[in-house]
Parts: structure tokens; sequence; C-alpha cells
């Protein structure tokens, strides 16, 4: 049916908002309203009359862009339109009519011509896409010369735009429907056929007498979009004066960025350097002679940023050629080289994919010429210089210092390049040789900077190093005690040690050292140097567990002093501790472990019995301990199911101690969260040991969970069914039956209560755990009381914020429906509780088919996750199935209660679809039909967050 479209006053009234309005809500509306108007694909609303263009959305938009009182926001939305109607809605446009609407858009680019330049854009790229898809429209280019290309007036830079976007639009646009064989025709007919045309037209404009630099920058901005397509070959282009124009034009504040980026762009597609190598031998010279702009513009960021990336450009591009000639191609490596040096650092990142990439290139050859062997150690020293903190660091922002430190990483990357080219070790040695030369030279006075940074640049070539060298890490290693003790200097030197412990385990007699310094950093007063003191602590009791046995009592005694560590330092020491026992024999390990367990429990068991309500301080501790020993299980894992003499009662008193912390405290959502992540490890370390106690446990979990609704307790009954599914024990059975009774009696209560947004952690718990119940104890799952609770909530997760728990519950679903105690009996024996399993879903269904199956078709069309597509469409072909008459008689109600606006055709295509799919049991046409209408919702989406030029 026809519905009338907005009126101008109308979409004028809605534009006006954006500029009037500040209420959040108006704006929100507005936009709503302008995306409705502009995106509908409504055939009938959105035609074109027979007299041109209807009074709907076209005709509106038509009547924007030609009015002279049409506000500019007004025509560039109009201009918007007529070019997303071209992208999506051509096809329903009369063919009589297109040729109409063609000379419509060159009407309104012939009156937008003075601009503004945003919706000449647009008219444009409308433009474009419809030469694309009008096969009639014989020689687009020709005809649009003919019309703006006369003279030097107004319709030139209407031209240029359209020539400049005409290539971007047909390459990029991969939303304009045209067949493949369709495409390569029309680019030929469009492109192809008229580069040569183009490029001479555009040496013409250049130097027409009275260009303007404006005209100019087009010209530059044409060429290059058609030379990125490929349709316009470098070695053309090369052989024109555009070339010397481009490079005479860096001299001109208007033109340097237009001709930077056509210099790079025709560099780039040089990279094909046999094909193109006439081009090259003129390109390089040029590039050469532009070496002394460095100098002569050194305080100009702008202007060296447009050269370094022609220069890093041209680097990486003939790098081959650089290999085989490097004394001839040295001047652009020593400018890329002036360029990584110089002070802006948002600059110097430009030059470091040439870098790389020659590094890469060199690794490949046996010999490295001389001269770039000379680079790349000037370019170590380079990026130790700018890895140099600024001389008073307050001056920075916290923004500039997070960016810098982020930045040093970056740099970090490069210095790893000259360790592939030159050995890590020579670029050790000169990282080595400033720490010394300014120890010597600066004595007490010696700015911590300059110590820092080559400490820094040690750190991050350690991934290069050689775990057995005898040369340059030992001389770094015996320098350590000698460095200033400042907090910055401390702090980097912990982290160099930190990341050479593979080297120190191959030479363990610097362990005492390192041990005694990484002790010290513990008690330094500056925050970050103990947190550093903790990551070496940790990576050293990693990589050299074999030699640090003996520093378990020292450890321990280390953690029993109360030492004023912060948490994230302190596990840090666990995970180091942990370490060291995985390298024990087991019964050693286990009496270690123990030792450690029993004193971290002990402090958990003062805080449970205090006869008076523990302090939140006193609660924080208890999440603070429990994590020490989570991160101490989760290193060591298990010692297997034999378990060692010192683990042979530790799992029920460790159980009575938790037990007791869940029954006092278990409300609080930390303690319950903290409680069940070390459950959690426990269940992996004690393994079947645990089976005695897992009723008492999992009767705790679900109490727990009832009175607390803290999700961690649903969490973990899912891991222990996971755990011991296949366990026949009928005290275990039992105990998964009533949990589940609890645990569903809880989430009924919570989903009349709150919504699915509001509990979306619950809702995936209980879903996870029911797949769980589904694999291993199905019996449990389908006691008819339960499982339609477990239904509603898996029903109701398909409304969640979490991708997760929309996945899982659309896969729960599909397992259900797809139970082998639906299908129909035939020949088959059924096990004896299929038949009661089968009569549960049927009931549920009949409770929640209708529900079910509008959540899931209107999640398709909205906001569902793509992998969750294929179960949608299993879904509706498998209930399909189950019950085609009713869904039959659904479909208009379920796409009813569809949020996303679905075209009315798209619709009744699905309807119809699915109809014949049930009437002819075909439920493959079903399955078709659901992802038609997912193709058909992904194309509207796509079209609703499309970004017009």
């Amino acid at each position: 049916m026809t519905q009338p479209s907005p009126d101008v006053a109308a979409v004028l009234s809605a534009l006006a908002v954006f500029g009037t309005a500040t209420d959040k809500a108006a704006i929100q509306q507005a936009n709503s309203w302008l995306q409705e108007f502009q995106h509908s694909v409504s055939a009938l609303t959105f035609g074109l009359s027979p007299s041109l263009i209807d009074p709907e959305a076209w005709g509106t938009a038509n009547t924007l862009l030609l009015s002279l009182g049409a506000s500019p926001s007004a025509r560039l939305f109009a201009a918007q339109t007529f070019r997303a109607k071209v992208t999506f809605d051509l096809s329903q446009v009369p063919q009589e009519q297109l040729i109409p609407l063609r000379d419509t858009i060159l009407t309104a680019l012939r009156q937008c011509a003075p601009g503004p330049k945003t919706v000449i854009t647009q008219l444009c790229l409308a433009l474009s896409g419809l030469a694309l898809q009008l096969p009639q429209w014989d020689n687009p280019v020709q005809d649009m010369i003919n019309t703006f290309g006369g003279g030097a007036g107004e319709g030139v830079p209407v031209l240029l735009e359209f020539l400049a976007v005409l290539p971007e639009e047909l390459m990029e646009n991969t939303k304009i429907p045209v067949s493949n064989d369709d495409y390569r025709d029309r680019l030929q007919k469009l492109l192809t056929a008229n580069s040569v045309k183009v490029l001479e037209l555009m040496t013409v404009y250049f130097s027409s007498p009275g260009v303007t630099t404006a005209i100019q920058g087009q010209i530059f901005n044409c060429v290059r979009t058609w030379i990125i397509s490929g349709e316009l070959p470098a070695t053309a282009f090369a052989e024109t004066p555009l070339l010397g124009y481009a490079f005479h034009a860096l001299a001109s504040d208007e033109l340097f960025d237009y001709a930077t980026n056509l210099i790079c762009d025709v560099i780039h597609e040089t990279q094909e350097l046999e094909e193109n190598m006439s081009a090259i031998l003129v390109l390089v010279p040029r590039i050469i002679e532009l070496r002394p702009q460095l100098s002569a513009h050194k305080d100009d960021g702008d202007r060296i940023r447009g050269y370094t990336r022609i220069f890093a450009e041209a680097g990486e591009t003939y790098r081959t050629l650089l290999l085989q000639a490097p004394e001839q191609f040295l001047p652009i490596v020593e400018a890329i080289a002036e360029c990584t040096a110089y002070h802006d650092l948002d600059i110097v990142p430009i030059t470091f994919g040439f870098w790389y990439r020659l590094s890469q290139s060199i690794g490949k050859r046996a010999v490295v010429p001389p001269v770039l062997v000379e680079a790349y150690s000037a370019l170590v020293e380079i990026i130790i210089q700018h890895l140099h903190f600024p001389t008073d660091p307050a001056s920075m922002t916290a923004q500039e210092a997070d960016d810098f430190r982020s930045f040093r990483h970056v740099m970090g990357d490069t210095l790893k390049d000259c360790c592939h080219v030159l050995g890590t070790n020579k670029c050790l040695m000169r990282a080595y040789e400033l720490i010394t030369t300014a120890v010597t030279q600066g004595g007490e006075n010696v700015p911590w900077q300059a110590i820092e940074a080559p400490l820094f640049s040690m750190r991050s070539m350690g991934a290069e190093i050689d775990t057995s060298d005898d040369q340059i890490i030992p001389k770094i290693m015996d320098l350590m005690p000698n460095l200033p003790n400042h907090p910055r200097v401390r702090y980097a030197a912990l982290l160099v040690i930190s990341r050479y412990t593979e080297w120190t385990a191959q030479h363990p007699n610097y362990i005492p050292f390192q041990l005694q310094y990484i002790s010290h950093g513990f008690s330094d007063t500056d925050a970050e140097v103990p947190a550093a003191a903790g990551v070496a602590l940790k990576y050293l009791c990693k990589d050299c567990k074999q030699h640090l046995v003996s520093a378990l009592p020292q450890l321990h005694s280390f953690l029993n002093t109360g030492a004023k560590l912060n948490q994230e330092d302190l596990i840090q020491i666990y995970e180091a501790v942990a370490w060291i026992i995985s390298y024990l024999p087991t019964q050693e390990a286990a009496q270690w472990l123990k030792t450690f367990a029993t004193d971290i429990l002990g402090k958990v068991h003062a805080v449970v019995s205090k006869p008076a309500d523990a302090s939140k301080e006193d609660i924080q501790h208890v999440c603070e301990w429990l994590e020490h020993l989570e991160v101490m299980l989760r290193v060591i894992q298990s010692f297997g199911d034999d378990l060692p003499a010192a683990c042979q009662n530790t799992c029920q008193e460790a159980w009575a101690l938790i037990d007791a912390l869940i029954v006092r405290y278990g409300q609080n959502y930390s303690v319950g969260e903290h409680t069940m992540r070390v459950c959690r490890r426990g269940l992996d370390f004690f393994g079947v040991a645990t089976l005695p106690i897992i009723p008492q446990v999992l009767s705790r979990l679900s109490h727990a969970f009832e009175a607390s609704a803290n999700s961690s307790y649903l969490w973990i009954t899912g891991k222990v069914i996971c755990k011991f599914g296949n366990e026949e024990e009928p005290a275990l059975r039992e105990s998964y039956k009533q949990a589940y009774q609890v645990a569903s009696a809880k989430v009924q209560s919570l989903l009349q209560q709150q919504s699915a947004a509001e509990i979306p952690d619950i809702l995936d718990d209980t879903v996870q755990t029911a797949l769980q119940l589904f694999d291993f104890a199905p019996d449990v799952l389908f006691q008819p009381s339960c499982f339609n609770i477990t239904f509603t909530a898996a029903i109701a997760g398909l409304d969640s914020p979490s991708d997760g728990a929309v996945l899982d519950s659309l896969d729960f679903i599909r397992s259900v429906i797809s139970h082998d105690s639906l299908l129909s009996q035939g020949d088959r024996v059924l096990p004896p509780k299929f038949p009661a399993y089968a009569q549960t879903i049927r009931e549920s269904l009949a409770r929640h088919a209708l529900q079910m199956l509008g959540m899931i078709i209107s999640g398709l069309v909205g906001a569902f996750p793509e992998d969750g597509v294929s179960n949608v469409s299993t879904i509706f072909r498998v209930m399909a199935g189950l019950m085609p008459a009713e869904v039959s008689s659904w479909l208009p109600a379920i796409l009813a209660q569809v949020p996303s606006p679905l075209p009315a055709d798209v619709k009744q295509k699905f309807i119809t679809d699915v109809n014949k799919g049930i009437n002819t049991k075909d439920m493959d046409a079903v399955k078709n039909a659901v992802l038609y209408l997912h193709r058909m919702s992904a194309r509207i989406k796509a079209r609703r967050t499309e970004k017009l030029r």
C-alpha cells in the first residue's frame, strides 16, 4: 500500500532540530525520522512517476536540491538521499525513468555548481553509481566532459569532482548491486577506455591560462584516484608534465598536501619494479633532490610529515633495488634516518615500516651492505634518544605520559629490527656503552633519563638475545649494582632482569645478586618499583625454578612478615612461589603447597571465627587471600588422582572452611566470586578426591545462590556437573537434582522481578548449567516443573545484552527441540525415559513457542551476533517440522513484533517461502527463508550505518 511520504516542510523541520535542539532525545528522534525517510526501500512509496519524479521521497529530495532558498544542510541531506537511493533502490525505478533520473541529477549538479562542495560530492557519487548501473548511458565520462568541461567556469570543478569520485565509487562501494560480468563490462567502458583521455585532459587543464590553485589541487586528486584504481598506469603518468608539476607543487602551501598524496601513491603504484622501471628512473632522482627540504623546513612539522611520507614510501617500495645498489639509493636511506631522528614523535613512526621491511629483506641475505650496517647502527642511537623521558616528566599531562609509554614499546620493535640486521650483541653493546658513559661522566649528577632509556632498550631487545651468550649480557648484569639509586632506574633495571630470566637459567651464578636486587625493590617507597620487582621475581622463579628451590623458606618467611605490598605485587610473589613448587617432586611439592595454603586458610579461618561480624577491611583481606590461593592452584594445577600424603585430608579440611565462609559471608558478592574461583581450581587440583563431598558442595552452592542471587554459585555448579557428569553414584545424581530444583525456583523468582538485561550473568550460567545437564543428566534436566523454568530462562536470555548469553540460549534451544526423543519412533526402540522427555519438551513449547520464535526472528533481524544465525535457521527449520500448523499461523504475528522496519515485500516473501516449505515438507526451504530474511535485514542495517561522504 502506498503511504504518503514526508513533504519538504517536514524534512526541513527535522533538519532544523540539529541546529537548535539541545535535548538528546529530540535529536535522536529527528535523526531516526530522517533515516526512515532516507532509507525506506518501499518501491511504491519511492518510485518515480511517469512525469519524472513523483511528489514523494525522490521528489522531496529533488525540490530541496533545486530550491534556491534551501539551506546547505537541507541540500546536503537531499543529495545524500539521492546517493543512498541510487545505491540501494535503483532496481525499483522503471527502466523508462532511469534516463530522466540521470537528467534530474545533472540538472541539480548544474544548479549546485557554485557549492557547497559537499553537495557536489554527493551528487557526483550518485551519478557515478548510476553510471555503473545504467548501460544505456553509453559514455558518461565523455558526456560529463562535454557538459561541464568547457572553459574555466564553475563547471570544471564539478567535472573534476565527478572524475575524482568515479574510480573510488566503482572500486570501493560494494553495496551497489551489479553482477560480476556487468561490473567488468562497465568498468572497462567507464575507466579503462577513458584513462588516456582523462590524463590528457588533466595535463591541459593544469597549465591552462588563469587556472587556480584550487583547480590544480582537484586535478592532482583526480589523477591520484585514477592511478590508485589501477586504470591509469604510473608509467603513463610519469611521461606527462604532471609529474614535474607535482614535484614543483611541493613548494606551494596550498598544493603541498595534494602533491604529497599524489607522489606517494604514484611511488606505491610502481611496486611492480620491472614493469615500472621507466617511471622509477624518473621518480628516484626527483625524490633524492627533495632531501635538502628537510633542513630548509625543519621547523615546519606539516611539511616534514609530507616529506617523511614520500621518503618512507620510496624506501619501502624500492627496498629491493636499494639492496642491489645501496650506494645509489643511500640518499633516500639517509633522508629516512633524518626523518626518524626528527623531534616530533607523531612523525617518527611513519618511517618504522621502512626499517622493518628492509630488515626483513636484509635477513634473507648472507652479506649486509656496509652502508646499511652504518644506517642501522645510527638508528639504534636515534631510537634510544627518542626513548628518553623529558627532563621534567611532570610537564606531561597524564594522557601524554600514557601515550609516550605506549609509543616506547612501538619504538622497541624498531630496535628488534636493528637486532635482525646488526646482531643483538652489537645493539646491546651500544646501549651498554651509553650507560657506562653516562655513569662515568655524570657521576652522581647524571640525569636518570640518560640511564633509563638505554635500560628500556635492553628490555625491548630481550626477545632477541642468545640465552647462551657469555659476552655482553654478563657485562650488563655486572653493571646493575653500579647504577644510580633512582626509582626510575631501579624500575627499568628490574624489568631488564625479568626479560633476561631465560638467560639467567643458563647462568645461575647471577641468581643470588638478582634475588637481592629484587628483594630491595620490594622495599622501595615508589609504588612502581615493587610492582617491577614482583614481575621480575615471577619470571625468575618461572624460568629458573630448578635453581630456586632453596629460596622457598626465604620466600615463605618474607610473605609471613606482613610486608606492606599491594595486592598485585603479592599475587606476583605467590605465582613465583607456585612455579618453584611445580618443579619439586610430588611429595615435597605437596608439603610446600600445604605450608603456604595453610598460612592463607589460617588467615581466612581467623576472620570466619570472629564472634563479631567482619569489617569491610576484613572481607577485602579474605578476598585477597583467596586470590593468592587461586593463583597458586592455577600454576600447580594438579598432582594427579593419587594424591600425596600431605594432601590426603586437605580436600575435606579446605571445604569445611570454605563452607563456613559461605554460610557466614556468602551473600557478599566479592566473597562469593573469589570463593568459587578457588573451588574451581580445587576441582582440578583434587579431582576425584572431591567426589565424597560433592553432594555437600552442591547443596551449599544451591542454597547460597538462593540466598544471594550470585551467579558464581550457578557457574561452579555447571563446572561440577561437567567434571563428574559421567559418575553414576546415586547420591551424586540426587545432589544434581536437588541443586537444580533449588536454583530453578530462584531463577523463576528473579525472572518475575527483573528483566533479562538486569540479570545476564544469571541467565547465562543457568543455561550453561542446563547444557551440562543435557549432556550428562537429562533425567534431571527434564523434570517438568524445573525444565519449564529453564526453558523460560533460555528464552529470556535471547534478550540479554551479552552476546555469550544469547549464543548459549540459542545453543540450548536448538539442542532441546532437536532431542532424539522428539523424533518419530518408526522401528526404533527408544530409551524408556524418552516419552517423558518428549512430553516435557512439548508442554514447554506449547506454552512458549510463539514467544520464542518471535524473539528469535526479532533478534535475527536485530542485534543477534552473526555466530547465532546458523542456530536460528536450524531452530526455525526444526520448529516448522515439529509444529507446522502452529508455525504457519503464527508467522504474521511473529513478523508484526519485529522492531526492524522490514519492507512489506520482504516479510511477505518470508511468509510465502516458509509456508511453501511447510506444505511441501521441504524443511531446507524453511531454513533458506530464514537466511533470506537475515540477508535482507543485514542489508538494511548496513544501509543505516553507511557513512555517506
